[in-house]
């Protein structure tokens, strides 16, 4: 998957992170807060800041003890709530922390990591939501946040 944007929800007051596959059309949007937005948007813009801010700092950790992120996989949906695991590995041994999906996301960004989306999570995934908002979308609602 990639990052296909970010957009605002004024109905909700929060952003969704759009993912797309890679070599197809099916599309995964996940509600996120502005905080993680912003992270978003400044890794795809490569925009570095005066000190490291929380996604940079996992980043700085995750170089410093010279391990590297393999992938990051969205796991699972359960009651609306998506789930996600980074994984990191030395070389010798691979292990997977638990994560929110938009800090996978900041952090795969930073990293160069692949984003994942397991297939059960596109199954399940409540596209008439996304339809919904689509339909009433307006250009102001794309903000400036890409």
């Amino acid at each position: 998957m990639t990052v296909e944007g970010l957009l605002f929800d004024p109905r909700s007051n929060m952003y969704i992170l759009l993912l797309k596959e890679v070599d197809g059309a099916d599309t995964l949007p996940i509600w996120i807060g502005k905080p993680e937005a912003d992270s978003i948007a400044l890794a795809i813009g490569k925009v570095m800041t005066p000190r490291p801010l929380t996604h940079d700092l996992i980043k700085n950790l995750i170089d410093n003890l010279r391990v590297r992120v393999t992938k990051i996989v969205v796991t699972e949906i359960l009651e609306n709530t998506y789930y996600a695991i980074i994984y990191l590995t030395d070389g010798k041994k691979e292990i997977s922390v638990d994560s929110r999906p938009s800090d996978a996301v900041a952090v795969a960004l930073r990293t160069n990591a692949p984003i994942f989306v397991d297939d059960e999570v596109l199954d399940k995934k409540n596209t008439d939501e996304l339809v919904e908002w689509l339909k009433n979308l307006k250009p102001e609602d794309f903000g400036n946040i890409m």
